[in-house]
């Protein structure tokens, strides 16, 4: 044991890629057409813990020329403590936003790492709360055909995830009927979740939500105006229906940003994304906030890296099994969770949390 606590980081390496949609894709303020991913490996004795974020080639520049270098030497289950030092050394090139997504792939590695040091899966590191952790199919993008539409959620809800949710705001006058051909699709019994991106004015957001409500049976209205806007999502959240949630707070990194967006009482729901907050540590301490406020989390996409800690925190409502994320998690790693009866429920056979880069497929999208 005492070797296991003397046990030293001894190599992070850092790779970038990008990965082109299998279709045009849009929401209601964006478009793309790739998905950028940093993985971070984190080397402490013969075990090699792995961390993975979505994110630009700005945060694979700070964590390998910033961060690497601060953690490199530094005891390899000290997971709070390099932490705290990749914070610190950010303080002048910039701690939110970027900084904190290059955070986020390391200090998911040393979880990871810590993990396997202990002969244990993710999950039971943490401390679990629950086996398993409801997800929502998340995709139905305003760049989407009727056709394409009704195959991607309604499959979902053939194959017994009881909730999805599709892409709004990009055209006000259409929504409405896109809205009430994906209930038709996915019949009465699974809810609907509709995101706006922040793509409608306050007025509009108003408005909508009555109709998604009235009509199609709406439960839950992601950013029906920007994230920014918290008095505007206070507004939306008053005088929306009962039985809709106001959700918001995916692009939410320091922890004054939660704290601002719940004392605004800006929403029923809040969002967080391990992989935008500084990792698991991150998220960890977001999940604590919550639970302070008796307010519900909700996942932020990246399934696979949300499993594990989704089901060690008690505030989390379900996780975003987002399209892009999970056909990337196939092409990129091995030992995928697959959804049971809409959940996911990690494998505590295993060491970490459970994936392993499969290095020669990913090489293809190496930048």
């Amino acid at each position: 044991m005492n070797k296991l606590h003397e046990s030293l980081i001894s190599r992070v390496d850092v790779h970038s890629y990008r990965i082109p949609t299998d279709a045009p894709e849009s929401d209601g303020t964006l478009t793309w057409d790739h998905t950028d991913l940093i993985v971070a490996l984190v080397a402490a004795g013969e075990f090699t813990g792995i961390g993975w974020t979505y994110a630009s080639q700005g945060s694979a520049t700070i964590a390998r020329s910033l961060l690497a270098s601060t953690i490199i030497g530094q005891p390899s289950l000290a997971v709070e403590a390099n932490w705290q030092a990749m914070a610190r050394c950010l303080r002048n090139a910039g701690r939110p936003g970027a900084g904190l997504m290059a955070m986020a792939a390391i200090d998911v590695a040393l979880w990871d790492l810590k993990a396997k040091l202990l002969g244990i899966s993710l999950v039971d590191l943490f401390g679990s709360v629950r086996n398993a952790v409801p997800i929502y199919g998340s995709g139905g993008f305003t760049s989407y055909s009727e056709q394409q539409l009704a195959e991607q959620l309604g499959g979902w809800v053939q194959a017994g995830i009881g909730r999805v949710k599709m892409k709004v705001g990009r055209d006000p006058k259409a929504d409405p009927n896109r809205v009430r051909f994906v209930r038709k699709c996915i019949g009465d019994q699974a809810e609907l979740f509709v995101d706006a991106n922040g793509g409608y004015s306050r007025k509009q957001s108003t408005a909508m939500a009555r109709h998604f409500a009235d009509e199609s049976g709406v439960s839950w209205f992601e950013e029906p105006v920007s994230s920014d806007d918290l008095q505007g999502l206070r507004l939306i959240r008053d005088r929306a229906p009962a039985g809709m949630d106001i959700a918001a707070g995916e692009y939410g990194d320091t922890l004054d940003y939660f704290r601002r967006m719940i004392s605004a009482g800006a929403v029923d729901c809040l969002q967080a994304d391990a992989t935008r907050c500084g990792g698991y540590t991150g998220f960890l301490k977001v999940a604590a906030l919550c639970e302070a406020f008796h307010i519900p989390l909700s996942a932020h996409c990246a399934p696979q890296l949300h499993a594990h800690v989704g089901c060690a925190v008690e505030p989390l409502r379900h996780i975003e099994y987002f399209h892009d994320n999970v056909r990337i998690d196939h092409l990129l790693f091995d030992g995928v969770l697959e959804p049971k009866n809409g959940t996911l429920e990690p494998d505590r056979s295993g060491l970490g949390h459970g994936l392993t880069l499969k290095t020669a497929d990913a090489a293809r999208y190496l930048v």
